[in-house]
Parts: C-alpha cells; sequence; structure tokens
C-alpha cells in the first residue's frame, strides 16, 4: 500500500482514478490544483468553483481527505506565460503538454513529495509500468480513441516513476459506469474541452484577451493581396475556418501556409496534396525528453493529437536534436508543435518541432 496524491479536477476520469486507487488498498488523498482564476471575468465561464465543488463532492462521498493547492503563480509563469510569447512569435505551442511536464508532474509532484507522499496519480487515458530497479514505462491508454500519451510526451523518467495512471486499462464507457455505480456527482459531467485548466474558453478568445491585434495583409503564394487580418497569433499553419476570405473557387477553401512574421503577413493558398509548404516529409525536433530513451532509427512518430503514428526513420541532428523524415508527407507541420516518439504501443519520449522541411 502506498500514499498516493490524486490530482482531482472535478471530472469524471479523475474521480474515477481516485476510486480504482483506493479499491486498490493505497491510502489517498484528492486534491485539486487551483492554476487559474477568471478574476476580471474577460474570458466568460470559467468553471473553477464548480470544479472544486465536484471534487469536493466525489471525495466526501469515497471518505479520503480532499484538499486546494494553489498554483496559480507557478502556472501564469510556466504555461500561460509560454503559451502568449510561442503565439506571438509565430509557432503553434501546446500548452496542455506544457501543463503536465511543469504543473501535474512539475510543482505539484514536488509538493506532494514534500507532503510525504510517494506518487501522483491523474485521470489520464494512459498506462505505466514500473519496474523494480529499472525503468518506468509509459505505453497508450487502452481506449484508442482517449488514448492522452501525446500529451505527456514530454515527461522525463524521473518524473514517470512517480505517476500512476488508474483508468488507463479502461475504456471511456466502462469509466462512466463504474462513476454511476459508485453514485459519483461527476458520472455524467461532459468532459472538458478548453484549455488546460482554464476551461470552456476558445484559444482565439484568450489570446485576445492578452495580446494586442497586429494586422497584417491577407495575401496568396503569389503575392496578390485577399484582404488583412487581425493578428497572425489568431491563425494556425493548416487552417481553414474562420478565416474571413471567401475562395473563389466553388467547394475548395483557402488554407493557412506560412506566417511571415517579418512583414506580418498571412498567406493562404488552396487546400491540395501539391501545394507548397502545406505538405512536408522532412523537420528538425528539438527540447528533446525522453521517457524510456530516444534512440535514433525506425518509429512511429506521433506529429499531433488525434492523429495516428506515422512510420518514419529518426535519425541524430546534433547539438541535442533529431531529424525526422516521414514515409508519407505530412499535412501542415508546425514549429512549436508536441512531436511524440513510438516503439509500438510505448511512449519512447517526445520534443518540438524547431524547423519544417519543403524541400525545393
Amino acid at each position: 500500500m502506498a500514499k498516493i496524491l490524486a490530482a482531482m479536477s472535478g471530472g469524471v476520469d479523475s474521480s474515477v482514478a481516485a476510486a480504482v486507487l483506493l479499491e486498490q488498498g493505497h491510502e489517498v488523498v484528492a486534491a485539486y490544483m487551483k492554476n487559474w482564476i477568471n478574476e476580471e471575468n474577460i474570458l466568460g465561464d470559467c468553471p473553477w468553483q464548480q470544479d472544486i465543488e465536484d471534487a469536493r463532492a466525489v471525495s466526501e462521498g469515497l471518505g479520503i481527505e480532499f484538499r486546494v493547492v494553489n498554483l496559480m503563480t507557478d502556472y501564469r509563469e510556466r504555461v500561460v506565460k509560454y503559451l502568449l510569447e510561442g503565439y506571438q512569435t509565430g509557432i503553434t505551442p501546446n500548452p496542455d503538454v506544457m501543463c503536465n511536464r511543469e504543473i501535474k508532474f512539475g510543482v505539484f509532484l514536488d509538493y506532494a513529495l514534500e507532503q510525504g507522499f510517494s506518487a501522483v496519480a491523474t485521470g489520464h487515458y494512459a498506462q505505466v509500468t514500473h519496474e523494480a530497479g529499472g525503468p518506468s514505462r509509459v505505453w497508450r491508454g487502452r481506449d484508442p480513441n482517449k488514448d492522452q500519451t501525446y500529451f505527456l510526451a514530454l515527461l522525463q523518467q524521473h518524473q514517470a516513476q512517480r505517476a500512476l495512471f488508474p483508468i488507463g486499462g479502461m475504456l471511456k464507457p466502462e469509466v462512466r459506469e463504474r462513476a454511476l455505480a459508485l453514485g459519483l456527482v461527476t458520472a455524467g459531467k461532459k468532459d472538458s474541452q478548453g484549455i488546460c485548466f482554464i476551461g470552456q474558453v476558445k484559444m482565439s478568445d484568450f489570446l485576445s484577451a492578452f495580446v494586442e491585434d497586429a494586422p497584417g495583409p491577407v495575401v496568396t503564394l503569389e503575392g496578390r493581396r485577399l484582404g488583412t487580418h487581425r493578428g497572425l497569433h489568431l491563425y494556425t499553419l493548416g487552417q481553414r475556418k474562420g478565416l474571413g476570405i471567401a475562395s473563389p473557387v466553388f467547394r475548395e477553401p483557402y488554407v493557412v501556409v506560412e506566417k511571415r512574421q517579418a512583414t506580418r503577413e498571412l498567406v493562404l493558398a488552396f487546400d491540395h496534396p501539391e501545394t507548397p509548404r502545406l505538405y512536408a516529409s522532412r523537420a528538425v525536433v528539438g527540447s528533446l525528453s525522453g521517457v524510456h530513451g530516444l534512440p535514433p532509427g525506425r518509429m512511429q512518430v506521433q506529429p499531433r493529437y488525434r492523429c495516428a503514428g506515422q512510420e518514419a526513420t529518426v535519425s541524430g541532428g546534433g547539438e541535442g536534436r533529431l531529424v525526422v523524415e516521414f514515409d508519407v508527407p505530412q499535412r501542415a507541420l508546425s514549429p512549436g508543435q508536441i512531436c511524440g516518439f513510438y516503439a509500438g504501443e510505448e511512449l519512447l519520449g517526445g520534443g518540438i518541432f524547431e524547423r519544417i522541411d519543403y524541400g525545393s
């Protein structure tokens, strides 16, 4: 039996995760991480108060201690700052991945260890195995529709050693059924689709609230002006919806293929496999983090969430970087995006796309 600090978000997944730990005989304490409070109410509904109430109710129903851990300063410095600076410099950051590394398995894990806990448990759909005297290894969750190992790609070995994912071997419907059987108040609660710990807020609305508009021209690859945009930070490579520019060709929407920071130009083109700067087979990945080693060779590479692992050859790129050469060209690879490396079902680690090579 171990003393576990269970991260309780107020959702059904973390609720059942805590219940599973109890069934396994562990000593469990639940904790809500207070990372963000919409004090100025400039983002609309940020349901942190309801989440705390739900997490507290679940804890009381399970008969375990409940705490609220204030990590707001760390969250602003390590996640929000990273997010805003990333978009302002033209890259596509992933706050959920950074939240896992810097907050849940960063300062929250540090807090847990200081308080005498041996591990932190979350409601991630992932699986982890701990070998006595050996490395801990992270595996895809049993539910292929909910697998969240991509969001754990930047974890390091010392973090994986202290991680538990109690529902990783369950399907989502099974989690709901378990919550109903236990009478948990979160059993029918909808999954959060917003930014990690901020709530049901669109990324564009969040950015508009904290980053000033920086208008510029919208142009084609040939240089023809199509209109004016509010700011490059509001667009991502590969984006088709919400451009505000009507395509002259029926059923052939424009797509963002380039963001030119120096001239503030947003470049659009038609979404074709042969469109320049839309598909690429080669990329350089940096800021590497190995959960269980990142040896060069053949492996599956996942360039974004909700994307299957892609067959690729990975080789050393020097100075702590790897070069990824995909067997099949990938659409809209973007600097700043997270790149996950897998050997079958095992997550080896990850990194951040630094450069995309489009060839001649």
